[in-house]
């Protein structure tokens, strides 16, 4: 028996033409809002020394990144996001012009247990300015986040806003100083586990029950900071509308190199966690052997956005399929002239097909339907001597049989 069993790997995914068609969509959209807003292309490579990845993103974090040891005996692994990459080419290139905006869509890999909307590889697709500290860098990141959701007719979401500095004010006046990072890593799981399991998993931390009580007092009176009204204030000049975002003390951002702002987007349905997340990192370049670069940007989670857009069905009249014609294949007799019809048609920017086998049309004309193609040109015997095609409209079910030459003007 044969034990050869095609399967994928779990936590990975195979994409079939129809969820592609979505996710090129959606990375289009994202392209052309990132290009209006001035952020330039990058890419880096998908595997780093593994000194540049680990020791950036926090214990448990580190121990989500495929290390490796490659054939040369170097210590690598594939990265886990795209901000640590780029702070490094940030940290190798000090002399790009500030501020550096740029925007970058690849794939990186995160070994976790995979469950819904939490895959072992994700196509990020990430914004970043740096050089500069203001505050309207931060709101030009929460713009983009508004601009590229409306875009993708998302309705029901709220993009949720902290401060690393808030969330230290509140653990020093909660008298919490020795296990401060353990604190945030539970009071992270907020939006999944809830106030009652935050407070549970702290219990069985060892955290004094009078510090965690304190911390929940004063996260029920908790304002933003001085930084963070200014953003507030600069979101809604460039257009925000308030009811598309909120103050959420509880936010925390699990990785260690946030240092101020902190955002997190999430949809009412499907609960799905977070689907744009990122944050201000001051010094993350420095730590990387670069000059002190302050840095903010975010994360649009390509991965789950698409299977929202799916479930939803937020994009009902999407094409699953670019090709506008099939070029039907009637035989040796005219299959010369239906060569040159499908090769005029592309020179003039149609997407066209051209079935290769000589089948029955209704085969032809049935796989052409599969496909969500809306037309099938057909050129037989009598077309060919008049130097004519016949057009079959898939969707209404008319045809007409016109001059080669006019196909163009009733492909609509």
């Amino acid at each position: 028996m044969n034990q050869n069993i095609p399967q994928t790997l779990k936590g990975f995914r195979d994409f079939l033409p129809a969820t592609m068609a979505v996710r090129n969509y959606v990375k289009n959209v994202f392209i052309e809002v990132f290009k209006v807003y001035g952020f330039q292309p990058l890419e880096t490579p998908s595997v780093e020394y593994a000194s540049t990845l680990m020791g950036k993103y926090g214990d448990e974090a580190d121990k989500l990144v495929y290390s490796f040891e490659d054939q040369g005996g170097r210590k690598v692994g594939l990265r886990y996001d795209l901000t640590v990459p780029t702070s490094k080419v940030l940290a190798i290139y000090p002399e790009l012009p500030k501020p550096f905006k740029r925007y970058q869509i690849q794939p990186v890999w995160r070994a976790e247990k995979p469950q819904k909307g939490r895959y072992r590889e994700v196509l990020q697709c990430d914004i970043d300015t740096f050089g500069s500290s203001s505050p309207f860098a931060d709101a030009e990141i929460i713009a983009v986040i508004y601009t590229a959701l409306e875009k993708l007719n998302f309705k029901k979401y709220s993009i949720r806003l902290n401060s690393r500095k808030v969330l230290q004010d509140l653990l020093d006046k909660s008298g919490i100083i020795n296990n401060q990072n353990t604190v945030l890593q539970s009071l992270d799981k907020y939006q999944k586990i809830g106030k009652e399991g935050v407070i549970k998993e702290l219990v069985s931390k060892d955290i004094p029950q009078d510090q965690i009580d304190q911390l929940f007092n004063y996260l029920k009176t908790a304002q933003p900071d001085e930084n963070l009204k200014t953003v507030f204030t600069a979101i809604d000049q460039l257009g925000v509308p308030q009811n598309k975002y909120v103050f959420d003390p509880t936010m925390v951002r699990g990785l260690d190199y946030y240092t101020g702002t902190i955002f997190e987007t999430y949809v009412e349905e499907p609960k799905i966690g977070s689907v744009t997340g990122g944050g201000r990192y001051d010094n993350l370049v420095k730590t990387l052997g670069g000059p002190d670069i302050p840095a903010v940007g975010t994360t649009l989670g390509l991965d789950r956005i698409v299977d929202c857009i799916i479930e939803l069905n937020l994009l009902p009249n999407l094409s699953l399929n670019s090709t506008t014609v099939l070029v039907a294949n009637f035989g040796p007799e005219t299959i010369n002239q239906s060569l040159k019809l499908v090769s005029d048609l592309r020179q003039s920017n149609i997407a066209a097909s051209f079935y290769f086998d000589n089948e029955k049309l209704g085969k032809q004309f049935k796989y052409a339907d599969s496909l969500g193609i809306k037309y099938v040109a057909i050129i037989g015997p009598d077309e060919a001597i008049n130097n004519q095609v016949t057009l079959k409209n898939l969707t209404t079910g008319n045809q007409i049989t016109i001059p080669q030459s006019e196909i163009q003007n009733n492909l609509l």
